[in-house]
């Protein structure tokens, strides 16, 4: 990889074997991950991390394809390395930082239009410059909503590479969203946003599209995670939070691929057309179908296909977070290789925010 941009850091901190376990643990899905002794290194397509145990800390190098990669790099790998740390004490130093600036990968837009899908999903249309960062590669991305009435204060890069968002009057609305599709010729973007039909859940980005009228100002922040699997034979596992993606991966697989995916929704109103030029299966579940007290219902339908699955096959998950947890379990049970699956929770029961 030719790398010409790098920029060097220190961490201190007390559990650093742990601190490199988890970093090695958690970024196998994200990127190439090498694991020698007290030292991990992270690779993938713009940049490279070596993150190893120096002097009761960590010493860090990060290299990239180009300057905006390098602090989109620095950012995301500040982020997750003060998340592992807890409550315990951390501090990271950088060499020679760049000077505190807007995000590189935040794009600043404006509503155009909003569209019911289903009557629990809300389609909002957003204009940016160039939606090129957005086309292809990853599907997610923070939706920054502004106060209403006030101009914007979109947040800045700290010195330590961690995100800094403004707080009080100016505080922003953040939540992460998938990109349904992408309009090139036009500039613009769909996203989805759920209508919230599951009761313990907050609902801010919902009430913003609800809200929402063209000229309203945004910005995305990314894009970042969630690709659409390069694979033959592909297992979709979603609730409503997941269609959006579900329904861009069906969209943007090639042509033969084969697809079974297993959806749960509140009822038949809430299934949507898939269009794709795949060879696609789906069984919709209808969550006010089930007896009272099931909440299991999705997991266990996940459980029978992953069974009947080649251990090839790529497994899609998204959902709630106890969902998650058991078919994460089974994945792993089976020896499903890490390559082969994507898996993630969406929300978690009885918990905002």
């Amino acid at each position: 990889m030719n790398a010409p941009y790098s920029l060097s850091g220190t961490a201190k901190l007390a559990g650093v074997d742990a601190m490199l376990a988890e970093i090695a643990e958690h970024f196998v899905e994200h990127a190439a991950v090498a694991r020698d002794d007290d030292r991990v290194t992270l690779t993938e397509e713009h940049g490279q991390a070596v993150i190893a145990a120096s002097d009761g800390g960590l010493s860090i190098a990060l290299s990239a394809v180009s300057a905006e990669a390098l602090q989109i790099y620095r950012t995301m790998l500040a982020e997750h390395l003060y998340y592992f740390a807890r409550n315990e004490p951390f501090e990271l130093h950088w060499t020679n930082p760049p000077p505190p600036a807007v995000p590189a990968n935040l794009y600043e837009g404006s509503v155009v239009s909003t569209a019911e899908i289903t009557p629990h999903m809300l389609r909002v249309i957003v204009a940016v410059d160039d939606v090129t960062p957005f086309i292809g590669g990853d599907m997610h991305v923070r939706f920054i909503v502004p106060p209403p009435g006030r101009a914007p204060v979109w947040p800045v890069i700290g010195d330590d590479g961690r995100i800094v968002w403004p707080s009080g009057d100016d505080a922003l609305l953040v939540r992460a969203y998938t990109i349904r599709a992408v309009d090139a010729e036009r500039n613009q973007l769909a996203i989805d946003f759920l209508q919230h039909p599951m009761p313990g859940v907050d609902t801010p980005g919902a009430d913003f599209a609800q809200n929402a009228k063209p000229g309203d100002r945004v910005a995305l922040m990314g894009p970042g995670s969630g690709e659409v699997p390069k694979a033959q034979s592909i297992l979709l596992i979603g609730d409503e939070t997941a269609l959006p993606a579900i329904a861009r991966i069906a969209a943007e697989v090639p042509e033969g691929t084969r697809l079974e995916a297993i959806i749960e929704v509140e009822n038949a109103a809430e299934e949507q057309p898939l269009p794709t030029r795949g060879e696609l299966s789906v069984c919709w579940l209808h969550r006010a179908d089930y007896p009272q007290g099931a909440e299991t219902v999705l997991a266990n339908e996940a459980i029978a296909a992953i069974a009947q699955s080649e251990t090839d096959r790529f497994v899609w998950a998204a959902c709630e977070k106890a969902d998650i947890r058991i078919i994460r379990r089974v994945l792993k049970e089976r020896g499903h290789e890490r390559r082969n699956m994507y898996v993630a929770w969406y929300w978690a029961r009885g918990i905002t925010g």
